[in-house]
């Protein structure tokens, strides 16, 4: 993963668990907290507007949702400093049914996608991580940055030229004031000289104004009014179980990716029900749905430095009270300000290492083709769901090709010539077994043959049915057959099914 920046005294040693606790007694770490939420709440709102216009329904939504998710997520989730809200993912998954059905169907959808979530996590969905290879892990994390920044790019286009001019101060200011100074985070400093100079100077650029109208009051609870019926469930359960996989899978895989960045370790079941929770609170309020944000979890965690559920709790206030109560201010916040501090975290984000031509060398050729179809597969569908799903199927698929030539076997004939020993060496299933039928002389053999087996474990019926399959070919020849060697497991696996595959 990239190096982190570096952040002063207010970031804990590696290894070592920041507690809110501690956060709250020393002004220096709350100060760190404090900053990171500010600077993550202003984020949020161009996003979250963004992705209400992407579902279909007012922006007003997708940022009440913001609100209720990150706060909510941050009592109960798993993974301390990470952000939830509103997302492109979720967004992208509701806006069918949000055309076809309306607004409250898409609060029923998104009320069960928290039910099922809930039961993923209990039935112990977190566990598949551990399947998840490291090149799938880079893959999502390149592809990731590589959308974030793509996604920045419509606000560079068909804009005043004064734009460029100002996306390069912002640059220099989110790039260059890290290495000066570290006590006030640079994207914060960024958004505020931009939309100073902006302001005082009359410059007519987009604002976070443009993209749509802030809430002037506060989210009430909200309960859809649709029929109760098995025709309903229908409907949205199939929204629901997406909108609850593709939420996941973001998620676990985002904290996992925050693990490797702050040396520290979370509850991935924590998190995997956390996001439940959060998801049925916010439709509860009428909210659109979320899951964890990479980008604005970067900003929080490498930017500004945050390690603690304080900086994820203040996001959603400072959202809300930015909206409700410093809405015209905010609205004057130029886009470009907020685009260079995506373009920074895009940037922080990548990891650089997994591409140098000094890596690339050394890495097996597999794993880097592993990495390279999980970004492709991710960028092309802009679904992390997609992507991380086709890297798995690749590493799997390589894995089991790689395996499969391990499997050797070595035949003997004892000095009488009466007695034939086949050693089989490896590990042997559906992909290695396959061809073991071949590697017997059936006819050449003399009237013993002995399979040893003790170099081997059978891991599948896909085996047994090959053994089946060669002691029949011997038999038929009037031969007797031994498998000897088995281990107790692959013994008593071939004692329950031998004879019985068809």
């Amino acid at each position: 993963m990239p190096s982190l920046p570096a952040t002063a005294t207010a970031v804990p040693t590696p290894v070592e668990r920041q507690s809110v606790l501690r956060t709250l007694r020393s002004p220096k770490l709350l100060g760190v907290e404090v900053l990171g939420g500010l600077v993550v709440a202003l984020a949020l709102i161009p996003e979250a507007i963004a992705f209400s216009i992407i579902a279909g329904v007012d922006p007003r939504v997708g940022l009440f949702s913001a609100f209720t998710m990150a706060v909510t997520i941050a009592v109960v989730g798993g993974r301390p400093a990470m952000i939830s809200a509103a997302t492109g993912a979720v967004a992208l998954v509701i806006a069918p049914l949000v055309a076809s059905h309306g607004v409250h169907y898409l609060v029923a959808a998104i009320l069960l996608a928290g039910v099922f979530q809930v039961l993923l996590a209990v039935l112990g969905v977190a566990k598949l991580m551990r399947f998840i290879p490291r090149q799938v892990m880079v893959g999502f994390v390149n592809a990731l940055a590589i959308l974030v920044f793509i996604a920045q790019m419509p606000e560079l286009m068909g804009v005043p030229w004064l734009v460029y001019p100002l996306l390069g101060l912002a640059l220099l200011i989110v790039f260059g004031l890290p290495k000066i100074t570290t006590k006030v985070p640079a994207p914060l400093v960024a958004i505020v000289v931009l939309t100073l100079v902006t302001v005082f100077s009359a410059i007519a650029v987009p604002t976070v104004g443009d993209k749509g109208e802030l809430p002037s009051s506060l989210p009430e609870l909200f309960f859809p009014q649709i029929p109760l019926t098995f025709e309903t469930f229908q409907v949205i359960a199939p929204y629901a179980l997406a909108v609850a996989f593709v939420g996941l899978l973001e998620s676990l895989m985002t904290a996992k990716l925050v693990d490797d960045v702050t040396d520290t370790g979370s509850s991935k079941t924590r998190e995997a029900w956390g996001q439940g929770v959060a998801n049925l609170v916010t439709g509860f309020f009428g909210g659109m749905g979320g899951c964890a944000m990479i980008g604005q979890t970067m900003i929080n965690v490498k930017a500004s430095g945050a390690r603690t559920r304080i900086s994820t709790f203040l996001a959603g206030v400072f959202l809300l009270v930015l909206v409700v109560v410093f809405g015209d201010v905010v609205a004057l916040i130029p886009m470009v300000a907020l685009v260079a501090v995506m373009i920074f975290v895009s940037w922080a984000t990548f990891d650089w290492h997994s591409i140098r031509p000094s890596t690339l060398r050394r890495m097996p050729k597999s794993e880097t083709s592993v990495m390279l179809i999980t970004v492709v597969a991710t960028v092309s569908s802009h679904n992390l769901a997609v992507g991380v799903g086709a890297g798995v199927l690749t590493a799997m698929v390589l894995f089991a090709r790689r395996v499969a030539h391990f499997v050797t076997v070595k035949r003997t004939v004892d000095a009488a010539g009466e007695t034939a020993t086949y050693t089989v060496n490896g590990e042997l299933f559906f992909a290695s077994s396959n061809d073991l039928y071949t590697q017997f002389q059936y006819a050449l053999d003399p009237e013993n043959v002995v399979i040893d087996m003790h170099a081997s474990h059978l891991w599948d019926v896909s085996t047994l049915a090959a053994l089946d399959a060669i002691t029949a070919k011997y038999e038929a020849g009037g031969k007797r057959v031994e498998i000897a060697g088995l281990n107790e497991a692959s013994a008593a696996m071939r004692e329950r099914l031998a004879g019985h595959l068809g």
